[in-house]
């Protein structure tokens, strides 16, 4: 190639280093996907980014009470660390949102979903770490 020798030696280590640079990028980024990335996430990955509510009591509309416990699925740890932190915020959210709620809402699937969807945006407005992918309601009984 070139006839000094230190040249042709420099060359080949600056081409080796970029070489193994790019091949680090490569591995960094095909082993560290997102779940979104890789489609639909498995029950484990469910239950390991999933935060449980209490069971909370509290008064309806209708006066009547509402016994309700929530299983909050978030996208990754972090949010699950500041959902964790947030537990009296995400109480509070729940027993507003059912204060403002009869037993005549809640009741059916639609109900309960609406009452889902609400949560997931009223909690989602808090997060910054992450997002509330699901909830889902472990348990409503209405007295």
């Amino acid at each position: 190639m070139f006839k000094n020798k230190l040249v042709n030696i420099m060359i080949i280590l600056l081409v080796s280093l970029t070489l193994i640079g790019v091949v680090t990028l490569v591995l960094i980024n095909y082993l560290s996907k997102d779940e979104a990335a890789s489609g639909e996430p498995t029950i484990d990955e469910i239950i390991a980014h999933s935060y449980d509510t209490p069971e909370l009591t509290t008064m309806l509309l209708s006066n009547e009470f509402a016994k309700v416990q929530f299983k909050i699925h978030v996208d990754n740890r972090r949010a699950l660390s500041e959902i964790s932190k947030r537990d009296f915020q995400i109480e509070n959210i729940i027993i507003r949102e059912l204060a403002g709620m009869k037993s005549s809402q809640l009741s059916g699937s639609e109900g309960i979903t609406d009452l889902e969807t609400q949560l997931k945006f009223k909690i989602n407005e808090l997060m910054t770490e992450g997002i509330v992918v699901d909830i889902y309601t472990r348990r409503l009984i209405i007295q």
